[in-house]
């Protein structure tokens, strides 16, 4: 089997983050398309933290009864329908035209609320948020304080994800067959300063691990605390592995050249050829030892239709559209920072709300204390 680069911690600062009380969680960040009763876990942390929640939300997710939910449990809540956002509320990004109409686009709508997260936190003048998937536990919310007093130093401060282990299903096969992987950092628990407000998260899969980029290498970033996943089948239909596989191709292969020391300009056709030359071999050596687990024969049948899917989308990729996104990352890149740094600063949610023209789409609630969460 090819080598693969199980981990990429090596990239990262091991930070033992101790929050001071002079530095202030401002807002938590949720992006979500579930009912409220997921957000119970954002919500409690919220309030033992005594911040404002910032729910993004479409399909499931009501707004009205989000706020509702966040009056009850004494809350400050801010919730925005994604799905009637105003045309002109976010730039267009080459990356997302580059990839529409092909096998590659991306239908989620995880990055346009993560985008929308940082130019709210920015209009609102917040200094320092995080955001947390409802799909997240903190066992330790201070944890949360801490990584955002780091993100004044990095460009990003994960905290270590445990429980169920995040990565892309052709990671967790890799995994399953007996091989060590690890987990990296993610937007599912992740502190983002003021200054980090300039990078943008691209409508592709590892969205995250692009948006702690810069033109030529990974920014500083740290990792501290840790949250819990819950677990989920990341083999239950074939989809997840086909739509994952370009924007995991892109993040795998930029993130072995930093753990090779070199940088995004080494990214160039030749080494895209060889790395997704690589990566069949990787999926075809995996899917020669599934058989030889000792599972659940359908768990097992999943896992090859997964991984079949995952490479018959690999072999579509050609590398030289590999270095043209990347090409459209760095420019899309200085669209955002342009855009951010000329969006007005204003004095809190209520008026980032009219500022950005959707009161329309959300509604907000005063923070207040109650005896105890219900």
């Amino acid at each position: 089997m090819t080598e693969h680069h199980g981990s990429h911690r090596q990239l990262l600062t091991m930070a033992d983050g101790r929050a001071n009380a002079g530095v202030a969680l401002d807002a938590i960040i949720v992006p979500t398309n579930r009912t409220p009763a997921y957000l119970r876990t954002a919500m409690d942390i919220a309030a033992r933290l005594d911040c404002a929640l910032l729910v993004l939300c479409s399909q499931r997710a009501s707004v009205a009864d989000t706020v509702e939910l966040g009056r009850r449990l004494g809350v400050e809540v801010i919730a925005i329908d994604v799905d009637r956002l105003p045309e002109d509320c976010l730039p267009v990004f080459e990356t997302t035209t580059l990839l529409a109409g092909k096998p590659f686009e991306r239908r989620t709508d995880t990055s346009l609320k993560r985008n929308l997260g940082l130019l709210f936190a920015k209009v609102a003048g917040w200094q320092r948020v995080v955001f947390l998937d409802d799909d997240i536990k903190v066992p330790d919310p201070q944890d949360l304080n801490a990584a955002a007093e780091l993100s004044d130093s990095f460009a990003g401060v994960g905290l270590a994800i445990q429980g169920y282990p995040d990565n892309s299903v052709v990671c967790h096969a890799y995994r399953e067959v007996g091989n060590f992987q690890e987990t990296f950092i993610g937007g599912g628990a992740l502190a983002v300063g003021v200054d980090s407000m300039t990078s943008f998260f691209p409508k592709v899969y590892n969205e995250d691990w692009f948006f702690l980029l810069d033109d030529q290498e990974l920014r500083p970033t740290a990792v501290t605390g840790h949250a819990v996943q819950k677990p989920y089948d990341p083999f239950a239909n074939e989809t997840r592995a086909r739509t994952e596989e370009f924007g995991d191709c892109l993040a795998e292969g930029v993130f072995a050249l930093f753990d090779n020391g070199r940088r995004i300009e080494d990214a160039d056709s030749r080494y895209w050829r060889q790395f997704l030359r690589s990566r069949l071999e990787l999926i075809n050596g995996v899917l020669a030892e599934v058989d030889g687990l000792d599972r659940d024969p359908a768990e097992k049948r999943r896992m090859i239709a997964a991984l079949k899917a995952a490479r018959g989308r690999c072999m579509i990729i050609e590398p030289e559209l590999c270095v043209e996104y990347l090409v459209a990352l760095r420019n899309d890149r200085k669209v955002w920072r342009d855009f951010v740094d000329y969006a007005p600063t204003c004095s809190g949610p209520v008026d980032a709300l009219a500022e950005l023209g959707l009161t329309g789409s959300a509604r907000h609630t005063v923070r207040h204390r109650v005896p105890a969460l219900v």
